[in-house]
């Protein structure tokens, strides 16, 4: 992993939104034609990546949130999965 990687900043892609299902008690990712169930811990990465933080941020503030270390890599490997499904965008 270079640096440039952790120092991108991920966003959630123009037609993907964020939505907690009440009813249901789960985080939903809503696209065009579908609707993906999100475990806590995707939905945590995806609600970070607003285009406001890096990578390497995204990785800290998740750290601290779960009380966890050493998630770079499980970070680094969900948003190349989102970004290769259209859901993040990373600038």
């Amino acid at each position: 992993m270079d640096e440039s990687e952790l120092t991108a900043i991920p966003r959630l892609a123009t037609k993907a939104m964020l939505r907690h299902d009440s009813v249901r008690g789960v985080e939903l990712l809503l696209l065009p034609e579908r609707v993906v169930l999100l475990n806590k811990s995707g939905a945590a990465i995806l609600g970070l990546c607003d285009g406001s933080r890096t990578v390497r941020q995204v990785v800290t503030q998740l750290e601290q949130d779960f009380e966890v270390a050493d998630l770079t890599n499980d970070v680094m490997t969900f948003l190349h999965d989102a970004r290769e499904r259209g859901w993040v965008v990373v600038t």
